[in-house]
């Protein structure tokens, strides 16, 4: 099979995203910024009392697989969608995107995974998800031959949620690791660090995870301190590279002592913060995969998450590529004579 550059491993969630009043939130019950894992009956409930949204593919890691190939990297994603209307505008999508996708579709109930994703004035996103489909993804979707063909192996940390999803992440890095690929995984959500903080630095320590993305929150959080210079300082102990985006402050890449800071870019206007991680680990992660220098890979982040944050939604609406060329990150083509 041909090299691909990165095959992300996630959730496969069709996003439906609406604009909410914080009054909202307090109504019905939503925390702020975070993703909430709820079940069918509350999935319908908020559905109905949603306005106007936006439907696409959606899910953390579908997010960076769909950057990477906006960027014209080679990218691939497991994800398990139904057999039903959301999984053919899952599938759709994502393929149109550019990002090979060929994990078997579930027959049957449970339905496609949703999340709804209600957006306040100040551009944080508050997720409600319904995982639906998602918790059967398992071993017998990973195809060797793509985890084999990718040079990085990149997962969401919310998949720890769904179990079976673990042995499947657990069997790529395997695989992975005897083809000399790496791994590398996003710490998703402070929740979620607090659900799996000894199984996230078991990963780490452990050698199965290479590469770690995290926001300063979740850094902290994974090491229970105040401190984002001791949580750096942990990081660089536990595992052989990590980032550490901070909103507006930009981002922080640590390797064994040796530390880049990367400002953010100059935004128009903040929209909607949905995928900016994911959009930040695709721009890196296609930098470290074309063989840029740490700071390239960090400004390349940068540029992703910060366009990501100015529209609704968070799949890139113009090519990251283009951005890229047009902000000196990356080559122009060069014309064939």
């Amino acid at each position: 099979m041909e090299e691909l550059d990165v095959l992300c491993v996630g959730n496969a969630i069709v996003d439906i995203i609406a604009r909410c009043e914080d009054d909202f939130l307090i109504e019905n019950r939503i925390t702020k910024a975070a993703m909430n894992l709820i079940d069918a009956e509350r999935a319908e409930l908020l559905y109905s009392r949603m306005g106007p949204a936006v439907e696409a593919s959606g899910g953390s890691a579908g997010n960076t697989a769909a950057g990477i190939a906006s960027f014209g990297g080679r990218s691939a994603f497991f994800g398990k969608v139904a057999r039903d209307p959301l999984g053919d505008i899952y599938e759709h999508d994502i393929t149109a995107q550019g990002v090979v996708f060929r994990t078997a579709r579930l027959e049957g109930p449970p339905p496609t995974a949703r999340s709804m994703i209600f957006v306040t004035p100040d551009g944080e996103r508050s997720m409600n998800t319904y995982l639906g489909a998602c918790v059967e993804l398992g071993p017998e979707d990973v195809d060797a031959e793509i985890v084999a063909a990718s040079k990085v192996t990149y997962f969401e940390g919310y998949l720890w949620d769904p179990p079976r999803a673990k042995e499947a992440i657990r069997q790529c890095a395997r695989i992975a690791h005897e083809n000399g690929r790496e791994v590398s995984m996003t710490l998703s959500d402070p929740f979620c660090v607090d659900r799996y903080r000894d199984e996230f630095l078991e990963l780490m320590r452990s050698g199965t995870v290479d590469i770690v993305f995290a926001n300063e929150h979740e850094a902290m959080s994974l090491y229970q301190t105040a401190s984002l210079e001791a949580a750096l300082d942990a990081l660089d102990a536990d595992c052989k590279l990590a980032a550490v985006t901070r909103s507006e402050h930009g981002s922080i890449v640590t390797r064994k002592g040796e530390r880049i800071a990367v400002n953010a870019i100059d935004i128009a206007e903040l929209v909607d913060t949905t995928g900016a991680g994911d959009l930040y680990a695709s721009g890196f992660l296609h930098g470290y995969t074309t063989g840029r220098s740490l700071e390239d890979c960090a400004h390349l982040g940068s540029l992703a998450a910060g366009l990501v944050i100015q529209q609704i939604g968070p799949r890139p609406h113009r090519s990251l590529r283009q951005a890229g060329i047009d902000s000196g990150l990356v080559a122009e083509p060069v014309a064939s004579q």
